[in-house]
């Protein structure tokens, strides 16, 4: 960030986490006797992320100076930020902020939570658009998708290369080029992940459709819509949908499905009937 506005909040920043460490937090002896620097020094932090004083200096007076991605991430680890305070930092500083971990798990909250929102279908995916939880309705919609393999659990997958979702989605085109190019809006930050890497080298050997949707480089976040579906069981289904995305775990999804009229919530709720029937159980999450 060049303007001065953005400079000064970076020399700010650095000057208030700077004075908030204590030479025991970045493993140096404490001081003897009395020290009129409030937490560390500017030549320890200097030493810490291999940068000179009078660089440092500059930067905390907020002099025309771009540190490069390299030496943000050296100041970071200097300043022992926390991931909140390192994108802070990065974004100051004129960067992207580095990629977070992905989440493990979905949290327990969460998961609670889907099983309250029942009976209206709901589901978490992450970045590469796995489905990491859903309550039972959404399991049934989806043709009892937890009774498939973890690995398939994928809404890509599904759309491309699981032949019971043929003629499921009524405006397919819609739904499939959407997902795609979602899919791309999420590969930019995560262009480094792996299991990404590999999703979309599988999906583009298995599916000429998906390679060409892939090589538009359409790029598009649908936060809500609507969409009808065609389920074997109960017939014409139409939904609307809403995302949500938890503050703490932004790679997270949280996608609540509502029934668009009269008929797609009776349809809900007979395929929820015969689900209870088949099974002897209550909803539940997966």
């Amino acid at each position: 960030m060049s303007t001065r506005p953005g400079r000064d909040e970076l020399a700010a920043f650095l000057r208030a986490r700077r004075e908030a460490l204590v030479p025991s937090d970045v493993g140096l002896p404490p001081r003897i006797g009395a020290s009129r620097t409030p937490g560390l020094r500017r030549e320890e932090v200097a030493a810490l992320a291999g940068v000179s004083v009078d660089y440092l200096v500059r930067l905390e007076q907020a002099r025309d100076v771009r540190p490069s991605a390299q030496v943000v991430r050296s100041l970071s680890n200097a300043l022992k930020l926390s991931s909140d305070q390192t994108g802070y930092l990065f974004t100051l500083a004129g960067h992207r902020a580095p990629e977070r971990a992905a989440a493990p798990q979905v949290p327990t909250g969460i998961r609670h939570l889907l099983g309250d929102i029942a009976p209206l279908p709901a589901m978490v995916l992450n970045h590469r658009l796995d489905i990491l939880a859903a309550n039972d309705t959404m399991a049934a919609l989806l043709l009892d998708i937890d009774d498939r393999p973890v690995s398939e659990r994928n809404v890509l997958r599904m759309c491309f290369l699981d032949k019971r979702f043929d003629g499921f989605y009524e405006a397919r085109d819609d739904v499939v080029r959407g997902a795609v190019a979602d899919l791309r809006a999420a590969w930019v930050n995560h262009s480094h992940d792996e299991e990404l890497a590999a999703l979309i080298d599988e999906l583009e050997r298995g599916s000429t459709e998906f390679s060409r949707f892939w090589q538009s480089r359409e790029v598009a976040v649908r936060n809500r819509g609507d969409k009808p579906m065609r389920h074997p069981l109960v017939g014409p289904v139409t939904v609307t949908f809403d995302v949500l995305t938890p503050l703490g775990d932004p790679d997270l999804r949280l996608i609540v499905y509502r029934p668009a009229d009269a008929q797609s919530r009776s349809a809900l709720d007979e395929l929820v009937r015969q689900r209870q029937r088949r099974s002897g159980r209550h909803l539940r999450t997966i």
